[in-house]
């Protein structure tokens, strides 16, 4: 799905530089690149706090700790997203609310928000998922009108941006109380292990999150508040460093690809392409078709022979999940969700596509698609 020694091979000076340097200098944790990496992904948001930490997970169970919730606090999340979104809030022994989302964007419907908000609500968590913003205006009045915190998923669209109502321009992640995003490789800003970081402009909130992610610890040995052990170790921090100046030109190679593959599926009435909100950017962190009257599995088998990756991203919403089944949810209560678990069926998109490759893909997809 992704061609990262592509990728690498393109600046692999520089990293294996980078590299070599913590390497000679054994400033594995928290040395100096950490502190460069944070800083130019801090003016590259435009936020004023960025705090590295382990991985995607981490950070939103360090965001949710940092706000002191408690066991039984309702959060208020999306049913179509991979698990960790939901994964940290039952850790923390937090009740997950479920909503549906949006058929053309695939991202959190607002209006189901606001009908899930109870007396325990205390937080919302907005995935951005694929690649684009959720509806951030609509997202942060209800969470004003409600008194809630919102905690941006953001795994999936660093780098797009959000046009709100007043005309401003923000970074996705940027927008709410709290922003939190995965390294994890296969990602738009991967490093080559796992990584995360958590983005605020809240100095109060940034100062509880430094210590949450180095064991509650202010003072060495002196421990203030109950924290975990998640770093962002130098090797990726380095990594991180010299493909942020590149994440962009990355967000560019990847639009270029969905608008070919765009340009060829709309030759099919079997197929739904990905469709943008008029309120933000796309970096396609998936290409994600949804099919009509179509052999899901066939289609993938028929890519498989070819030597096409393809991909379901989500086979089962997470209120279908049989660690979280919940009888506050049954099937048919998320109607939009539930059918895209059916319908949805991802292909590659990276940054070294050439025209050629998309060729290939596309008649591939075509070609299955005429016989059915």
């Amino acid at each position: 799905m992704v061609d990262l020694v592509g990728q690498y091979n393109k600046i692999k000076p520089e990293v294996d530089a980078a590299i070599g340097e913590i390497l000679s200098n054994a400033s594995f944790i928290n040395g100096p690149a950490v502190k460069s990496f944070q800083q130019n992904l801090e003016k590259y948001l435009g936020v004023k706090h960025v705090i590295p930490c382990a991985n995607g997970t981490d950070a939103l169970q360090v965001a949710m700790m940092a706000l002191d919730l408690q066991p039984g606090d309702e959060v208020i999340t999306t049913s179509f997203t991979f698990i960790a979104t939901a994964e940290v809030i039952a850790l923390l022994k937090l009740t997950p609310v479920l909503v549906d989302v949006d058929k053309d964007t695939f991202n959190i419907d607002p209006a189901a928000i606001e009908k899930a908000i109870t007396p325990k609500t205390k937080a919302i968590v907005p995935v951005h998922l694929f690649g684009q913003c959720a509806d951030m205006d609509a997202i942060m009045e209800i969470a004003k009108k409600h008194n809630l915190y919102v905690i941006e998923d953001n795994a999936q669209a660093i780098g797009a941006d959000y046009t709100s109502k007043d005309g401003s321009v923000k970074k996705a992640g940027s927008i709410g109380h709290i922003g939190c995003t995965s390294f994890f490789p296969s990602k738009n800003l991967g490093c080559y292990g796992d990584g995360g970081a958590i983005f605020t402009n809240d100095d109060e909130l940034a100062q509880k999150m430094r210590v949450v992610v180095n064991h509650g610890m202010v003072v060495r040995y002196y421990h203030d508040v109950i924290g975990v052990n998640s770093r962002l170790d130098s090797i990726q921090a380095a990594i991180l460093d010299i493909k942020l100046k590149h994440l962009d030109e990355y967000a560019e190679a990847r639009r270029f690809a969905a608008n070919y593959y765009n340009r060829e599926f709309a030759k099919s009435d079997l197929l739904k392409t990905p469709v943008t909100a008029d309120f933000t950017t796309h970096v396609f962190h998936q290409y994600t078709l949804v099919t009509h009257c179509v052999n899901r599995q066939k289609l993938m088998e028929h890519l498989q022979s070819k030597g096409i990756s393809s991909a379901i991203y989500y086979p089962v919403p997470l209120h279908m999940q049989k660690a979280y089944l919940d009888p506050r949810y049954k099937r048919g209560d998320f109607p939009v969700t539930e059918n895209l678990s059916k319908t949805v069926i991802s292909l590659p998109i990276h940054t070294e596509f050439d025209e050629e490759t998309l060729a290939y893909v596309t008649s591939s997809v075509l070609e299955f698609l005429e016989k059915e």
